[in-house]
């Protein structure tokens, strides 16, 4: 699996998720890989993407 990386001037991990993994339910797996539990972001962030998976899905993280 591969991953990429983006750097953000805030915004939310919805946005992101949708524009670079074409589906927003997939925040949580962008939050997941950097250590976020907010989808909101303040100032400049640098983000691991992972790799396009488009079976993956769901905004729900299971505790």
């Amino acid at each position: 699996m591969s991953t990429s990386r983006i750097t953000v001037a805030g915004g939310d991990l919805f946005h992101i998720a949708a524009q670079q993994l074409g589906d927003a339910t997939q925040w949580i797996r962008i939050a997941q890989l950097n250590g976020l539990s907010d989808p909101v972001l303040t100032g400049v962030t640098t983000l691991q993407l992972p790799a396009l998976d488009p079976a993956a899905g769901g905004g729900v993280a299971i505790q």
